[in-house]
């Protein structure tokens, strides 16, 4: 018997995917809408608010661009350009969504404490300092544990879909199409991608789903995150980890077609930017392509930079509004690549880059 999908019809499938979306984007929404409410206004009573650079945001439009990306995502499945995602061609696990659902307000609690005390270099201790550099050491996003322990990583998935409001999947699934670009006229099996700061391996999981043959590298710093990624890629072949920092890899030079690197750049200080620019151009092959997937930046969409700006008061993040205002063709094209085409994607934007022949 055909997959239920194949033989809905247009109308059906897109129904189907419409209420597994809004039933996830009402999940999220409800545990942001919770950890908002503990956090509390980005000052304290009292205190004297921000000055702001930008206008004030604009809701309309961001409402519009939030229903966009849906759409997009659907338009790219129906098409083929990447499958309909794992976690909609199942359903969910009522006991996991409630054990993540508990993690996440228990730990919710935590976090607003530790921004109501500034408190972000709690991992800055001990024997880490040895193995990391000090960048590395610090509770982003005010998270427990920063990027340091297994219970950090169980629950981050959860914390980034609650912050995006369940967008954060089709946000990155932007980066498909590029990928898929880049492997045009290629035989999959033969190609090499690598993963920088691949976390829990979200990204990679759709990465493998699509090419199952396609050969990764999975790399990051992190040994709990990379202990989760390995769990979720378990199931593919041709999957390879690497515990290393993405400025120094380690990795033979010339031996990937693709790179990709999600949500990476706007957590490293200007310097180990550009440093891992520089290694990302020596791990390319001639002609070989860098799918950069981050936040939108100043500009980009001039009624949501009042957002950007305020991010990082909301959340401890030392290194975004610098990011924000870097010049991602200048940061990349110094170290060697040019750029070839972008989109954005509601509050992402991706990019692609290529290593000259």
């Amino acid at each position: 018997m055909p997959p239920l999908a194949s033989v809905m019809s247009k109308s059906a499938r897109h129904a189907a995917y419409s209420a597994a979306q809004a039933a996830r984007v009402l999940w999220f929404t409800g545990h942001y809408a919770y950890g908002r409410r503990l956090m509390g206004p980005l000052t304290e009573p009292g205190a004297a608010p921000y000055a702001e650079e930008f206008g004030p945001l604009d809701r309309n439009r961001l409402k519009q661009a939030f229903r966009a990306l849906f759409q997009r995502d659907w338009e790219n499945i129906e098409t083929g350009r990447y499958k309909l995602p794992i976690d909609l061609r199942r359903p969910p696990s009522l006991p996991k969504l409630w054990r993540q659902s508990r993690d996440y307000l228990r730990d919710a609690g935590k976090v607003a404490r530790r921004k109501a005390a500034r408190a972000h270099s709690e991992v800055y201790a001990g024997a880490q300092k040895e193995k990391f550099p000090r960048y590395y050491l610090q509770n982003f996003h005010y998270q427990t544990d920063g990027w340091l322990s297994e219970g950090s990583a169980e629950r981050y998935d959860m914390q980034v879909e609650t912050l995006f409001t369940g967008a954060a999947g089709p946000m990155r699934r932007q980066a498909l199409p590029f990928i898929r670009k880049a492997l045009e006229g290629k035989d999959a099996g033969a190609a090499r991608l690598l993963d920088l700061g691949c976390g829990t391996a979200r990204f990679l999981s759709e990465v493998k789903d699509n090419w199952p043959n396609l050969n990764v590298t999975a790399l990051d710093l992190s040994p709990a995150y990379l202990g989760k990624a390995c769990a979720a890629l378990g199931r593919w072949k041709d999957v390879t980890y690497r515990q290393a920092n993405a400025e120094e890899t380690g990795l033979p030079e010339g031996s990937f077609d693709i790179i990709t690197a999600v949500y990476l750049f706007h957590e490293l200080p200007p310097g180990a930017r550009g440093r891992v620019a520089a290694e990302i151009v020596r791990l390319l092959k001639p002609g070989g392509m860098l799918v950069q997937v981050d936040t939108i930046q100043y500009g980009d969409e001039p009624g949501f930079d009042i957002l950007l700006e305020n991010f990082p008061r909301g959340f401890h993040e030392p290194y975004y509004d610098s990011y924000c205002r870097t010049d991602l063709k200048t940061l990349f094209g110094n170290a060697g690549l040019e750029c070839r085409e972008e989109t954005l994607a509601f509050l992402t934007k991706v990019t692609a880059f290529e290593k000259p022949v």
